[in-house]
């Protein structure tokens, strides 16, 4: 079992460190939050907790958004059991170090790699996994936050409306796929129809749903493409393909997942014929994870794993000079110098990026 000794301590002048609690080297906080969703343990990428009381996990999102769905990818190598019962809690509050904050899912199955928690919107600035139990270990090899409908009330348009059937009703909340309702957006019979939502700013989108007519026509759809980018040229519709809908049931909403692409403009575009195209809500969601700013319990770890480095370098003889000359690095407590904190988060920055 590889441990190394850890400081329960931390400042922002020097950092303390001494050894008293017990961790896993690869297992940090911040292994959850690195974009690399590899399962096996040993290649550095999981957290892992001690067994312990209700471990948890928690990540900062620098902000409250209102998050949809959470994406947990589990250790692939062994023990995926130990996930079972884990609670996501999302909120505000850093009572009970966060886990007291609302309960939006749990774990009630083994997961099996990587599975995704879709929930009524939660605002929320803390994102938080929690295992209640006895001697439990949490091993997470990605958690991935998606805020909520970013489409939500922004200004669409589209190539030609259909009488009451504005392209606004198809970010207007409703997902009421009869069309009389008036909650559809539709086009005449167009050549290469297409609408168009402004989301104000750019954003990294990775998902969209379309919900589509309920009443008749399904097919009507098949074969829209979702563009997502920057540019006007051509309404929009030259922008970066992100998927294409095959076909979706009469009434239901389906989500397309791609890689994330930063775009300010959604298009959805049928090119190739005469139809009219109809959207009974459309919705985005964006992947969070860029932007979590790291708790400082993640950047002592991360400072721990950059002592222990520095420990095995100074073994080998290879010992850089950014190392206090007082400090012995084979006794049990240390005092970083201001470099040696610069230099550590300079590291911190670059493990972020």
């Amino acid at each position: 079992m590889e441990h190394h000794q850890r400081d329960e301590s931390f400042t922002h002048g020097d950092l303390t460190c001494s050894a008293n609690q017990t961790f896993y080297l690869k297992g940090v906080a911040q292994h959850a939050v690195d974009g690399n969703r590899d399962s096996t343990h040993g290649k550095g990428s999981c957290t892992h907790t001690n067994a312990e009381f209700n471990p948890w996990w928690r990540v900062d999102l620098g902000n409250v958004y209102s998050v949809s769905n959470i994406t947990i990818t589990n250790r692939g190598d062994c023990c995926k059991e130990r996930l079972k019962g884990a609670q996501i809690r999302i909120g505000n509050s850093l009572a009970n170090n966060g886990n007291n904050n609302a309960l939006v899912a749990t774990v009630l199955t083994v997961l099996g790699a990587t599975e995704t928690f879709s929930f009524e919107p939660v605002n929320g600035r803390y994102v938080n996994i929690y295992l209640p139990g006895n001697n439990e270990i949490l091993t997470l090899c990605e958690v991935e936050v998606f805020a909520g409908n970013l489409a939500l009330g922004a200004t669409a348009v589209q190539s030609t409306t259909y009488p009451q059937s504005g392209a606004q009703n198809a970010v207007d909340g409703n997902r009421n796929p009869i069309f009389s309702r008036q909650s559809c957006s539709a086009t005449n019979a167009d050549r290469n129809p297409w609408w168009r939502v402004d989301l104000l700013e750019v954003y990294k989108i990775t998902r969209v749903s379309i919900t589509n007519r309920g009443d008749c026509c399904a097919e009507r759809i098949n074969g829209a493409q979702i563009r997502i980018g920057n540019s006007l040229e051509n309404n929009g519709n030259n922008n970066q393909l992100a998927a294409t809908v095959v076909s979706i049931p009469l009434g239901e909403t389906q989500t397309l997942e791609f890689k994330p692409i930063r775009g300010r403009y959604v298009n959805i575009f049928i090119t190739g014929r005469n139809e009219y195209l109809t959207l009974c809500e459309l919705e985005k969601v964006r992947q969070k994870n860029q932007e979590i700013k790291v708790l400082m319990d993640q950047m002592r770890n991360l400072l721990w794993d950059i002592n222990v480095m520095l420990t095995m370098q100074n073994d080998s003889g290879m010992l850089p000079n950014i190392w206090p000359s007082s400090v012995n690095p084979q006794s049990s407590q240390c005092i970083f110098s201001h470099e040696y904190q610069q230099t550590a988060f300079r590291s911190l920055l670059i493990h972020l990026k």
